[in-house]
């Protein structure tokens, strides 16, 4: 089988293709340019393409660098800083998945003739009902099914996860076993395109404005303070928030038109319903329909036993939780296999 195996620079994807190659097949690296901006940090650095690079080298396979950097810019950056500015808080890396890798990189493999493409993430390819389905790694802390959850179903037969069935200290191992130079590479945590000397609120103030807003208990409608600005307040963030009376509060809603944020103790804050924005589900192998569900906020979020409500585009959950921002993806996992993704939407403002 001629495998693409999508490099990163990282431990993870150095051993994908590794295993790939070892098991016989006719491997290629690719690493993707990105981000044709300043950063030095995430996945696409100009360091992590060296070491693919370099990994490619030793495993005696083909490398190549695929630049998507105007395609990146439109697909994912543009729409992240948009969304902070309507009060909204995008997962890129999500879209980055979504938008490049698995739509863009995924047709240009088939195009180049490949029969697989490969990554270094952890989940699985499971078999559900006889079709292929999305199931969560093996190794739960690094799980990666969550930022997976928008993948097409037509991709199920097509993409290969070499180390979803493993656990992250054996990745390195392995890594070490094989002598790969990333094998004790630390894990890239940072948004790419984000220099971390200046951070989210410097990378969006040399791209719009942030405008300071008025902080205001939500139940009391009292003003506790101000924030420096409204485009970095997140729904359900508790850091940061203004609090005379020590009283620990959590942000209920931003509204950047009008610069002000609304706050409110736990107990106000808690929500059992969210409401997801029209047209955005997607389901992962067979449709998505009215019913029970497991609900996954984040990608280390505890799952949600909850219920999806398509006539009315909501979600209901069985057990309040902190409110969730406009703009996050919800993943959902089959009521009767929690294991196994059934799709993914975007939260709607409330």
């Amino acid at each position: 089988m001629r495998v693409l195996v999508a490099m990163s620079g990282g431990v993870d994807s150095s051993l994908a293709a590794a295993l790939l190659r070892d098991q016989g097949h006719d491997v290629v690296g690719v690493t993707l340019k990105l981000w044709g901006g300043a950063g030095d940090s995430g996945c696409c650095s100009v360091a992590d393409v060296e070491d693919a690079r370099r990994v490619a080298q030793v495993l005696g396979i083909e490398h190549h660098v695929f630049s998507y950097t105007e395609e990146f810019r439109a697909r994912v950056v543009e729409p992240y800083v948009r969304a902070h500015a309507e009060g909204r808080t995008p997962n890129p890396c999500i879209d980055c998945n979504r938008l490049v890798k698995f739509d863009l990189l995924a047709q240009r493999a088939r195009r180049l003739g490949f029969d697989a493409l490969a990554t270094g993430h952890y989940a699985r390819i499971v078999t559900r009902h006889g079709a292929p389905a999305l199931g969560r790694g093996v190794d739960a802390a690094k799980d990666q099914s969550y930022v997976l959850a928008y993948l097409k179903s037509e991709l199920l037969d097509f993409l290969v996860l070499p180390i979803g069935e493993m656990r992250k200290s054996e990745v390195r191992t392995r890594a070490a076993a094989a002598g790969l130079r990333t094998w004790n590479k630390p894990d890239s945590q940072d948004v790419c395109f984000i220099e971390s000397a200046i951070g989210r609120a410097g990378f969006l103030g040399r791209h719009i404005a942030l405008t300071p807003a008025t902080v205001v208990d939500r139940d009391a409608g009292s003003v506790l303070g101000q924030v420096s600005a409204a485009e970095l307040v997140t729904v359900g963030q508790r850091r940061h928030v203004p609090s005379p009376d020590g009283a620990r509060r959590y942000v209920t809603r931003v509204d950047v038109a009008s610069r002000r944020v609304e706050v409110s103790v736990l107990a106000g804050a808690l929500r059992t319903r969210f409401a997801l924005v029209p047209g955005s589900l997607s389901a992962v192998g067979e449709p998505l329909g009215d019913g029970p569900v497991w609900v996954q906020v984040s990608a280390h979020a505890r799952p949600q036993a909850g219920r999806l409500l398509l006539e009315g585009g909501e979600v209901e959950l069985a057990v309040p939780i902190r409110p969730v921002a406009p703009g996050q993806t919800v993943a959902f996992y089959h009521h009767d296999d929690p294991d196994v993704v059934a799709g993914a939407a975007l939260v709607a403002s409330p």
